[in-house]
This record gives structure tokens, sequence and C-alpha cells, in this order.
């Protein structure tokens, strides 16, 4: 018996490839800090739990493949609050935003056709990307630019026959980047000229810093007279630190879009009801709870930025929104230091783990020498964190001399 091509093809998360060692260290009593996943440790809106512990249906049915309405009707009152033109009818609750982005890519893409999209990425596009048949197209961004899109010259002119859609992140996953207007238009004016969907991934709208402003892509679409080929993608897992609700939602304003996703939604039945109970309570008091939250996390960039800027060597864009720092440090193989930190350094029993660099990119060789730092600790756990980092990094430039 042989696996498919697919099963053996599937890219391994960086994100969590390391977790077994992981699991290990912890078994020999070592404290491991993570700052490898974007797993929030602020605590979820106590509004949001309550309204599930007081779900009164006797019993736990299917609900609407495209998702209940009222989660529907919530979703599209929170974005015309934004500034983002949608009705209940444009938008499907899925399982997480990985659901929305594989139904996306899935509703646009044949097998072997292309998605242009800006590394480093959020790395599970890659897995999405190889699940749908979709193959990515990327175009590098560095550091040195603040990891700023390409021109538009520099897009358009890597568009092929083959090429369906852009897809990019903004506050990007694991940059920090935020798009501005202008270039978001220009992503969309491509996209016009060639005939393209354009893909948005939005999951960390509200988290922006020091006067950065997100930009949403309906909004822009709107004024450019191509809503019909946008697809916004975007999740409540981060925004009321709900990871394990796994509730996302894809919206659209194209007629076949969502005649395809529903289809999709329909062959897997329905999203889970109790995550979408507990999302219509999170918007509910989302206008009280999300500043704080993004207060605190402001706080947390400084402290990371800070730590990184002390070691000789490192080059590290202090980032505009999302939660993640990617940062240049003087290794030569990410995956040597990560695994390192977790197997064979700790100090008075703690160490700490973050996420290989290169699994961030599509390119082969790109970003050996970058890791993904989510600040999602509280401050004084991230301060330590921080510290064991550079004592690390010391002990494994040493090692290697």
């Amino acid at each position: 018996m042989q696996l498919s091509l697919r099963a053996i093809e599937m890219p391994a998360s960086p994100i969590r490839r390391l977790a077994r060692i992981a699991e290990q260290t912890k078994s020999k009593g070592i404290k491991v800090f993570h700052l490898n996943i974007g797993q929030p440790d602020i605590e979820t809106p106590p509004e949001m739990l309550q309204a599930v512990a007081r779900f009164e249906d006797k019993v736990l049915a299917y609900g609407p493949s495209e998702g209940l309405k009222s989660a529907r009707e919530k979703v599209a009152s929170y974005l015309n609050s934004m500034g983002q033109p949608c009705e209940p009818d444009d938008i499907f609750i899925t399982t997480g935003g990985s659901e929305a982005i594989s139904f996306a890519m899935m509703a646009v893409c044949d097998v072997s056709d292309e998605i242009i999209i800006f590394e480093p990425f959020y790395t599970n596009y890659a897995g999405f990307a190889k699940m749908t048949g979709a193959v990515l197209s990327p175009l590098e961004t560095k550091a040195e630019d603040g990891f700023r899109p390409p021109a538009p010259e520099v897009i358009a002119s890597s568009v092929t026959k083959k090429t369906k859609a852009i897809l990019y992140c903004s506050p990007c996953n694991p940059t920090g980047t935020v798009l501005t207007r202008e270039e978001i238009e220009g992503i969309i004016r491509i996209a016009i000229e060639k005939d393209l969907f354009v893909i948005a991934d939005e999951v960390y709208r509200e988290f922006v810093y020091e006067g950065a402003k997100h930009c949403g892509v309906l909004e822009v679409a709107k004024d450019m007279g191509a809503l019909e080929r946008v697809i916004l993608v975007d999740s409540i897992s981060k925004r009321f630190s709900a990871c394990g609700a796994r509730i996302g939602y894809l919206v659209t304003h194209n007629t076949d879009v969502q005649s395809a996703c529903l289809r999709f939604a329909q062959a897997r039945l329905c999203p889970p009801t109790l995550g979408q109970v507990a999302m219509v309570a999170g918007y509910d008091v989302w206008s009280r709870y999300v500043p704080q939250m993004i207060s605190e996390y402001e706080i947390r960039r400084n402290c990371v930025v800070e730590a990184i800027s002390r070691i000789k060597g490192a080059v590290c864009v202090k980032p505009e929104g999302a939660f993640y720092v990617m940062p240049h440090l003087p290794i030569s193989d990410c995956n040597d230091f990560a695994t390192f930190l977790l197997e064979e350094f700790s100090e008075n029993r703690e160490t700490v783990m973050v996420a290989p660099g290169d699994g961030f990119y599509y390119t082969e060789g790109k970003g050996k020498q970058e890791v993904r730092i989510a600040y999602v600790l509280n401050k004084k756990d991230l301060e330590r964190a921080m510290d064991l980092l550079v004592k690390g990094l010391a002990a494994f430039s040493v090692r290697w001399v």
C-alpha cells in the first residue's frame, strides 16, 4: 500500500513540528515558554463562556451549513461598523479561519492554478494550497524594506496564465506589516487588469499600534467598483482569545463564489453551533474588550523588540500590527537553533520555544536565519522568555565556534 502524493508532500507545520520535542523537554521537569504559536494568554471574554453555559437546546443538532442567522447578522453588523459593506447573505461561518481560506482557494482555483502570495507568509497557507491543489507563487518581501509588498509592476509581471488570485494578510502574520490603502488599491487594480480574485486575510484587523491604520479590503473594493473580485477571510480566534472555538467566516459579494462556498459548506454539514453562540456574545462586548487587549499587546511588542535590539547582528523590523515579530538572527540554521533551545539549553530548568523561520517561506533556502516570535505571554513571562532566548543564542553561538 502507498500513501497519496498529497499526503506525502503535505508540509509539516513549523509552528508545531517541534511540539514532540517540547513535550519531551517538559517531561524532564523543564519549563518551556512558548513563543512559537499565536495562542493568546489573555482571558476570553466571560460573556462568551456564559453564553455557552446558558445554551438551553435539549439537542445539539446540525445548524445551517452557512452558519446561524444570528451569527451572520452579528458579523455583518460588526463589519459594517468598521466601514466594510456586507449583508448576512454575503457571509459564510466556517470552522475557523483555516476553513475560510480553504473554501476561498477551492472556489477560485483548479488543480495547479496559481495564487500570488507575499513571503514570508502564514505557514499554513502552504498546507491549505497542497490540500486544495493550488500552487503558491511567492514574491519575497525583505526586512530592510519593512516587509512591504513588492511594487505593483513587480506583482503584475508575476501573473501567468495559471494565476487566479492574489492572497495577502494584513496585519501580517508573521511580519506585523500593515498594508496601506495605496498598497491594497494597487493589488485590486492588478486584479481588475488581469481578471483575478483578491483573497484578504484580516484576522488581526484590530491589532495595530502607534498610529498604524488598518484598511479593510471591502471598503477599498467598493470604492473601486470591484467588490465581486474580493474574498475576505476572518476569525474570532485572536480577536476574542478564542482559538478553541474554531469559528471563522468568509465574506464575498460574488454570487458564483457564494454558490460554490455553500456547496462546500453543505459537504461538511455545519460549523460548530456553540462556537457561534459564543461569537454572538463576543461581538456584543467587542468595543470594550478589544481596546484593552490591544494596549497590552503593544506593551509586549515593545518588550520583545527592545530585547532583540540588544542582540549583536540581529535585524528586527518593529511590527506595525498583529502579535508577531520575524527577526533575522546571527545563526546559520533556524531549525538547529530552535531544536537546540529545547534539547540542549536551559537555565534554572527553563527554556524557550520559537518557530523556525524557513517554514514561513515557499522558496527553498529562504528564512534560514530567521525565527518567528509570538508575543502572547504576560510581560513578566515574556521578559524571562526573551532573556532565555538571548542567553540561548549566546550558548548556541559558542557551540558552533
